[in-house]
């Protein structure tokens, strides 16, 4: 039979076997990988705000308020989607479709997050960076997750501005403004977006059809929205090198925007042609690369010895808070 001690242990590593599964659920709710490729383009939107560093409060609070936001939006888009997330084959894991989570306990969780997230920017931050973020998580896990999503192919062209919102998150939480700069980096992944998506609807296709999603691959079908990737991709190259003729970055940044952005293109030219049906999924993976790696060179751009903001570049705010630097 098994000693006291024996079973002890057993019960306390159930124990610790649930208090992870647990925390994995929660996390899993964060989408923690889009949650980190927004926190860092809200990051960079900080550091190019300014010819230095930024305070490292507004630094660090931003952050943390715009994360937590981010994963609050997150939370809410699984509970909203959970009926479709258990059709598709990519999403049936999920917390909530897996039954590893409540209801209750993703709005709870939700409404905790947007609660501290709002009140660190409020307090620590600026009032513009918090209505700012607000209106972003709005737009996301509400406008877009239970309207635009359900009823035209284009929810994620009109619902991409929510996600392309964070480098002006940042911008402002440094400065209390929305400047024309700021919003030319919204505009990139604004254009950015697109393409990212609809490559993985081409690859996901019958998973949304068959959870009525009216992506536009499943309304439109492939060879249409191959068409759109192509322009879209065009428009997001041009859209990539205005940094640059504007001023906002040098030689370093337009050596790489040009190399990546012909990368991205080569991916939208071949997706007609090629016979390859991973090819769609492969896109998808390069374009979160893709904008990786063109926010960290306008970084490496930004810091290069001799960077200087053109004074072509308009200076007046479009948008000020009283409590920026």
């Amino acid at each position: 039979m098994m000693g006291k001690s024996s079973e002890q242990a057993v019960v306390a590593r159930e124990e610790n076997s649930g208090v992870v599964r647990c925390f994995n659920s929660y996390l899993e709710l964060c989408k923690p990988r889009v949650v980190l490729l927004i926190v860092f383009t809200a990051l960079v939107g900080m550091l190019l705000a300014v010819p230095g560093l930024p305070p490292v409060d507004k630094l660090v609070y931003g952050l943390l308020g715009i994360g937590l936001a981010a994963a609050a939006a997150a939370a809410i888009n699984h509970w909203a989607d959970q009926k479709a997330d258990a059709i598709m084959l990519r999403t049936r894991h999920r917390p909530l479709p897996s039954g590893e989570l409540k209801d209750y306990q993703v709005l709870l969780f939700a409404l905790v997050m947007t609660v501290i997230a709002m009140a660190t920017l409020v307090w620590k931050v600026n009032t513009l960076t918090a209505i700012l973020t607000f209106a972003s998580l709005i737009g996301y896990a509400f406008i877009y997750t239970f309207f635009l999503k359900r009823i035209t192919p284009q929810n994620i062209v009109i619902g991409g501005a929510a996600g392309a919102a964070p480098p002006v998150l940042g911008w402002a939480a440094v400065t209390g403004q929305v400047t024309p700069e700021s919003l030319l980096l919204f505009l990139i992944i604004f254009a950015w977006t697109p393409p990212h998506f609809w490559a993985l609807a081409i690859h996901r296709k019958e998973d949304y059809a068959k959870a009525g999603i009216p992506m536009l691959p499943v309304t439109h079908g492939v060879k249409v929205t191959q068409l759109h990737i192509l322009l879209y991709t065009i428009i997001l190259f041009l859209v990539s090198l205005l940094p640059y003729l504007i001023g906002l970055s040098g030689l370093i940044y337009l050596a790489g925007a040009v190399i990546l952005g012909l990368w991205f293109l080569a991916y939208a030219v071949r997706l007609p042609r090629s016979q390859d049906p991973m090819l769609p999924w492969k896109m998808f993976k390069f374009s979160i690369w893709y904008l990786m790696l063109l926010f960290a060179v306008l970084l490496i751009d930004h810091y290069a010895p001799g960077h200087h903001l053109n004074p072509r570049v308009p200076q007046t705010p479009i948008l000020s808070g009283a409590d920026g630097i």
